[in-house]
């Protein structure tokens, strides 16, 4: 390759990198890799996937009253969120037999409240699915501060209550006999995860942001020792699929959350055939 194709390709690559828009959708990405690391690490390892997924799906019934009001969506979601997982959380501290079935039942109540004004509102078609399926070059700068002072808060719980979580994470009963308040740690945990699920929501979607919480933390399981190094490998996993997915997008003019998720469910898919083919190859050895 000349000198002059590569620094053609160069400028290709780098020409998108002049628009605001794509260089605030690089910076949240970082910031937003961040969170999904973190959160989406205790979520998966507390075993708390379904509940986490039960506080998105119920801020859809924030959407909807944001929509029908005339005020933000994204703090309707929260607001939403931050209600949905109060209930959940007390929902399983007290009735841990039928928590599932009431978690499935806040799940419902929510999506079906936020269907019904948006419905009562009408003509919503094209901002609605930019919150159910993401829009990350939609973000805005002043989202990227809101992005920073999650961080900031979530780095700040983690610093200092890493070894709580850790000891809750993998033994809950030998945390409680430590005199480790279990409940707060959960609740604490179920609030930020609504938290970032809104932040998310902004990048993904609300129909697929669970897809980014998980699938990266069980890739990084693989790789990881520790918690702390799962949440590493998580949030780098979350940056690489977060900008390969834009990058999709941008090229192609596709859904960028959808691009995401479809980088995310690729690497997820190569991930378990690789192993296949090593277990197989491993048996046929031995």
């Amino acid at each position: 390759m000349n000198v002059k194709a590569t620094q053609k390709m160069v400028e290709n690559i780098l020409f998108p990198l002049q628009f605001s828009f794509i260089q605030n959708a690089l910076i949240v990405s970082v910031l937003l890799s961040f969170a999904v690391g973190v959160i989406g690490t205790l979520i998966v390892v507390r075993k708390m996937v379904f509940l986490s997924g039960g506080v998105a799906h119920s801020a859809y019934g924030g959407i909807g009253l944001a929509i029908f009001c005339g005020f933000s969506p994204l703090f309707g979601a929260g607001l939403f969120g931050v209600i949905s997982a109060f209930l959940m959380w007390w929902v399983c501290a007290s009735e841990k037999r039928r928590s599932d079935m009431m978690i499935g039942v806040i799940w419902a109540v929510g999506m079906a409240f936020g269907v019904v004004l948006i419905d009562l509102s009408g003509g919503v078609g094209g901002d609605l699915m930019s919150y159910l399926f993401g829009s990350i070059v939609a973000v805005e700068r002043s989202d990227i501060w809101l992005f920073a002072l999650f961080d900031a808060a979530c780095f700040a719980w983690i610093a200092a209550f890493y070894h709580k979580l850790l000891a809750i994470s993998f033994d809950e009963k030998f945390a409680q006999t430590k005199g480790v308040n279990v409940q707060t740690h959960n609740l604490a945990l179920l609030l930020f995860a609504s938290l970032a699920v809104v932040m998310a929501i902004r990048v993904v979607g609300l129909m697929l942001v669970m897809s980014l919480l998980t699938i990266p933390v069980w890739l990084a399981e693989r790789a990881a020792k520790t918690l702390w190094q799962t949440m590493i490998i998580a949030a780098l996993l979350t940056l690489v699929f977060l900008w390969l997915g834009l990058a999709l997008a941008y090229a192609f003019n596709l859904t960028s959350g959808a691009a995401v998720i479809i980088v995310a469910a690729s690497a997820f898919v190569i991930s378990e055939a690789a192993r296949a083919v090593g277990r197989k190859r491993g048996g046929i050895k031995r």
